[in-house]
């Protein structure tokens, strides 16, 4: 059975690699998740271990994603972590290819996998990254620290963003601006009120942090 389970989602490294052309909702059947014999905690181990190791086609075997769109995963806090795969399996935050590896967890996987990545290290700075942040912070990062804490290393409140991918900073600051995404109304609120200049701006310093 083991076997099985892990043979599933390490076949899963190949579609996942091949989503370059959009897919639909309506186009995937919803995941079902695997789950293990009752009481056998080896198995459990095993096959949660399988599916996380799906997430680093997208998140980097290493930390450090391969497409800048893709969020740094490793070191951000597990309340946030938790939060937003509950939202992704639930559609309160809509991306194709996270509702479906969302929905093949389970609610005790979870957590388990919002505590596995919160664990890891943030991911060194990969070579050609953008450098590192001016002395002079766009004026609207204070606004950002009320929440983010201090050098917006994150924590109960809200995730770090110190170091982030630009790239998906600017579009993540984009869709909440535009309603495109609704699951923080205080983010969607304050991202409306301040111009796409300053958004660039903004991400481009956060990210050099």
């Amino acid at each position: 059975m083991i076997n099985n389970h892990v043979s599933t989602f390490f076949g899963v490294l190949v579609a996942l690699a091949a989503l370059a052309a959009p897919v639909r909702a309506d186009d995937r059947a919803p995941e079902i998740p695997a789950v293990p014999t009752p009481g056998n905690a080896a198995e459990a181990k095993n096959i949660l271990g399988a599916k996380l190791l799906v997430c680093n086609t997208c998140h980097g075997a290493n930390g450090a994603p391969k497409n800048a769109n893709v969020p740094i995963i490793w070191g951000l806090q597990e309340n946030y972590l938790l939060k937003e795969l509950h939202d992704f399996q639930h559609g309160d935050r809509d991306n194709e290819v996270m509702k479906w590896m969302s929905t093949a967890l389970t609610p005790e996987e979870l957590g388990s996998a919002a505590a596995y990545f919160a664990k890891k290290n943030w991911p060194a700075s990969p070579a050609g990254a953008a450098p590192a942040a001016t002395a002079s912070p766009p004026a609207a990062v204070a606004v950002c620290q009320v929440c983010h804490q201090q050098n917006l290393a994150g924590g109960v409140p809200a995730p770090r963003l110190a170091g982030q991918r630009y790239e998906y900073l600017v579009e993540a600051m984009r869709r909440f601006a535009e309603g495109e995404r609704t699951n923080n109304t205080d983010m969607a609120r304050l991202m409306s009120s301040i111009s796409a200049a300053d958004r660039e701006a903004m991400a481009r310093y956060i990210s050099g942090l």
